[in-house]
């Protein structure tokens, strides 16, 4: 009979060495995991007992160890971790893979009129509200005019910096056009989360000793935590919308990207159609026609 599961694992930490690039990436694979949008209610609450109890001192009869480390991913892809609340679905981390990918296919797409980039990127900008307020830093609470003054404040600044790069990339080359959603992310990133998290600005966020010991709250951890946050939110916007520009323009200048038109003799039809090309254009020795896709 197996013994009881040891309470020296310390889940406060990842389980994978961070110092290492694959440790780092099963890590991140296991935090934006799409699958964990779909698990119950039942499921994040015994995935929150486990680990809440462990933490505790108490270890649920016949748990192991790769149990313990997958509740442990379940309950911090779903639960806040100042608050202890259950987190906005949308606002997830294992909910940024297929929201950003169709947000982002969308932006990319629809970026020739005006409508269009108002409308994608107040969605954009909705739901990085959204995220940025659902992950922020601190246990503090916001009143509901608060977050409305700043959910206005970050979606209106960032579609306001997307129509006016928009205007700007007129007067330039026709691929400046195409970065114009990266852009207008990248600005609006740096004005959407300052804005979403100003009450850390202000009053600070907790800091701690090593041990996890909350010590007090600072408003310069505060300014230092969210510099890096939008740095990193820009670069992670690098690959989807920084790179596919430059491709699809060398791409679009390619042959094999263009309409091309097929052809066949008139002598390969049938024979009605044949009679009345030759009544209707006698000269007519070739047809042409599109294949489709």
């Amino acid at each position: 009979m197996s013994s009881e599961l040891s309470l020296n694992i310390n889940i406060k930490e990842p389980r994978w060495d961070q110092g290492t690039f694959m440790g780092r990436a099963q890590h991140f694979f296991m935090v934006t995991d799409p699958r964990n949008v779909l698990l119950s209610s039942e499921t994040l609450e015994e995935a929150r007992v486990i680990v809440e109890n462990y933490r505790a001192g108490v270890v649920k009869p016949g748990l192991t160890e790769d149990e313990l480390w997958r509740a442990k991913y379940v309950y911090d892809s779903a639960f806040h971790p100042d608050t202890g609340e259950k987190m906005f679905v949308i606002g997830r981390m294992s909910a940024q893979v297929p929201m950003n990918m169709t947000i982002t296919g969308c932006m990319l797409t629809f970026y020739r009129t005006t409508p269009a980039v108002v409308f994608w990127q107040w969605v954009n900008q909705s739901f990085n509200a959204v995220v940025n307020y659902t992950n922020r830093s601190g246990d503090a609470p916001m009143t509901l005019n608060q977050l409305g003054a700043a959910y206005v404040s970050a979606t209106s600044g960032a579609v306001v910096t997307a129509l006016g790069l928009k205007s700007l990339a007129k007067r330039l080359p026709p691929i400046v056009s195409r970065f114009v959603p990266f852009a207008a992310v990248a600005a609006a990133n740096c004005i959407n989360i300052p804005f979403m998290r100003q009450r850390e600005l202000k009053y600070g966020i907790p800091v701690m000793d090593e041990n996890g010991n909350r010590l007090g709250e600072s408003a310069n951890a505060a300014k230092q935590a969210i510099a890096q946050v939008v740095v990193s939110r820009i670069g992670m916007a690098v690959p989807a919308m920084a790179i596919p520009p430059v491709i699809m323009n060398a791409l679009e200048k390619r042959a094999f990207l263009k309409v091309n038109s097929l052809s066949m003799s008139v002598s390969g039809l049938e024979a009605d159609l044949q009679e009345q090309i030759r009544q209707t254009s006698p000269q007519t020795t070739t047809v042409y026609f599109n294949k489709g896709l």
